[in-house]
């Protein structure tokens, strides 16, 4: 197995620090989902989309894993879900597991 560069290790570190230092990083990623979730993961009733406010995090954390990976079928999510690195969508499962 290759190490990393040095270039690559720095920024790897960079980023996880930043999203560490931000504690409104969890709140700015989930904002993406109010399009269809509604505002804080609270969806419109009788939309036909999922509340996702405080919805169990571990349960979250899978789904939002298996849609990444492509193991669990959707016709957006797939898409959204690979954007995102496995810290952030720890922050985002966080953010609405907090939501009431």
């Amino acid at each position: 197995m290759k190490a990393l560069p040095a270039a690559a290790l720095l920024a790897l570190l960079a980023t996880t620090a930043a999203q560490a230092a931000d504690p409104n990083l969890g709140r700015n990623l989930a904002a993406t989902c109010a399009n269809c979730h509604g505002t804080n993961g609270k969806a419109v009733a009788g939309s036909g989309m999922g509340s996702l406010a405080g919805e169990n995090k571990a349960n979250m954390l899978q789904k939002l894993t298996d849609f990444r990976n492509g193991d669990r079928p959707s016709t957006i999510m797939q898409q959204i879900a690979k954007g995102y690195s496995e810290a952030q969508l720890t922050l985002i499962a966080d953010y609405f597991a907090a939501q009431k």
